[in-house]
Order: structure tokens, then sequence, then C-alpha cells
């Protein structure tokens, strides 16, 4: 019996772009407010895993400190695990500063024993790889979350992001929703665990690609990008990718998390899409709010394609 995607007959409506919330999403954007005071702004928790991150972690903080979002309403979370260079040493350095400058820090060191001997592209390793992604991720939150109503996770290696990102992702109104992570400003897009279904993809023969118990499609089969729907406003897609996403905080709460098995043959950021549309939430992209991530030499997909670590 061929498998399909995790998807019913009505789902395959996610595969259209809204013109209703197009209209929508350009309007909110028009009348989204300047900065105000941080009692006037949701709290957002700003969620990073870190691995081997010593060359990107100045210019992360950079970053971060760009953001024109007031600093007394984002709190920060870090995970550091199974890094060989210096990241440890240097997040204790600049430790002091980060709980000088925000609402809220938490540092956590956590080793989860992962040691690729070859490429973490291969398909073999895909399973293992991103299950132990999931909890990185899971482990974070568990432990970074408090009060917050917003987290937006966010990876060590995204290089630029305009200052107003937290503003114009609250401004979709949306309880997830992910900006476009592309390699270059108009360039391709770089995470492609965002997608859209194609109209006829409940149709298709998925088993061909099923390994480990994870889907692994080579590329666009069966899915749009977020670089082919530039210029449609708010865009309702089937999946996320985790460069950079938000989720109201509620939904963590009430139990959405990254799978770290398969879940309807997803895992990770893909699996916690799923895992959300079961619980009758829907996600969304806005694929003109880019953020920006080079190419390194090893950023080769699950799925033969480019893809964040």
């Amino acid at each position: 019996m061929a498998t399909r995607l995790p998807i019913e007959p009505e789902d395959i409506a996610h595969a259209e772009v809204h013109p209703a919330a197009r209209a929508s999403e350009r309007s909110a954007r028009a009348a989204e407010p300047a900065p105000g005071p941080a009692s006037e702004r949701p709290p957002v928790l700003v969620l990073t895993p870190l691995k081997d991150a010593a060359a990107f972690l100045p210019g992360y903080l950079e970053n971060l400190r760009a953001l024109d979002y007031p600093r007394e309403a984002i709190s920060l979370g870090l995970l550091e695990g199974d890094s060989t260079d210096m990241t440890p040493d240097l997040l204790r350095e600049v430790l002091p500063g980060l709980e000088a400058e925000f609402r809220r820090v938490t540092l956590v060191h956590r080793d989860f024993g992962l040691q690729l001997a070859g490429p973490r592209w291969e398909p073999g390793i895909q399973r293992r790889r991103r299950s132990v992604l999931a909890k990185v991720r899971n482990h974070l939150l568990a432990r970074a979350l408090d009060d917050e109503e917003w987290v937006l996770w966010l990876d060590v290696d995204v290089t630029g992001y305009p200052a107003d990102l937290v503003q114009r992702l609250l401004g979709a109104h949306k309880d997830i929703v992910v900006p476009h992570c592309a390699t270059t400003a108009g360039g391709p897009t770089y995470d492609l665990n965002t997608f859209v279904l194609h109209p006829r993809a409940g149709t298709l023969n998925w088993s061909q690609w099923l390994r480990d118990g994870i889907l692994q499609p080579p590329r666009g089969f069966g899915r749009t990008y977020l670089d082919a729907l530039r210029g449609q406003g708010l865009v309702r897609v089937d999946s996320v990718g985790g460069t950079a996403l938000l989720v109201r905080a509620d939904l963590h709460r009430d139990g959405l998390v990254f799978p770290s098995f398969p879940y309807q043959h997803l895992i990770e950021t893909e699996g916690l899409a799923a895992m959300a549309r079961d619980m009758g939430t829907s996600c969304w992209a806005l694929p003109d709010l880019e953020v920006l991530h080079p190419h390194h030499a090893t950023d080769v997909a699950d799925n033969g394609a480019m893809v964040p670590s």
C-alpha cells in the first residue's frame, strides 16, 4: 500500500494561498505600531540550541541586540551540548552581560552524544540526527519557558534579519508563523522544512521515500517552498522549519512539542506541524519577511537539498 503524507482530502486547501489572508496580512503590517514600552509588548522567549557555535555566537548576539523589540520583554534560553570548540567558554563569558540586558536568561549545558562520523546529510542517519535535535529543543523548552506569551525559535547561525522581526511575526496574528529563511536577500529558500503541499500531493506515492520510519523525499517532490510564494502575503503552510519559528507559548504548554520519533512519518519541526494540525492549529508563513542563512560547506539536507542543521 502506498504511503502518503498525513493529510486528508480537505487539507489540500493548505496548498493554496488564501487571498483574504494576503489582504489581512498587508493591512495588519501597515497598522503595526512602533515599539512601545515593555509593559505594552507581550513577553517573548527566544530559544536557541548551540553546538560548536563559537564562530557564530558573536554575530548571533549582535543581531539579537539590534532588535528594536524592548529587551525588558525578551527572555533568552540557550542550550549548549556536544561542542568540541570554545562555545561553553564563550557562553560563560557573555552570560553576565546577557543577564543584565534581557528580561531573563536561562543557560543549560547537556550533552546528547551526537557526534557524526560522516556527512550529516546521509539518509541512514537522519532519524537519529533529527531525533536528537528534537530532544534538544524539547529539553530547552522545558527548562527555559516561564511566563512568556510567545516562543521564538532562532538558530545561532542565522546571519541577518530585520530589526522589527518580532513585531512583524506577531503582526501576522497567528499561533504558529515562520519568516522566510533564505540564503541571500531575494535569493533561494534555505530552510526547506517549510513548505506547502502541491494540490495533488495526496495522490502521490510517498512510500518510495520512506526510510527508518520517516519521509525523506528529494527536493521539490510534492512541495512548494517559500521562494516561489514571494508577493503572496500571509501563506498557510503544511510544514515548518526551525531556523526561525514563532509559536504561541500556550501551545507548547498544552503539549505541542518536537516529536523525537516518527509522528505520521514526520519528525522534529515537520512533526511539530503535523501535531499542531491534530491539535486544531494551522501553521503560516510570511514569504517576504526574510531571515538570512548563507550556505555552509556541509549544508546538504536530509532529502538531498540544503537545510539547516
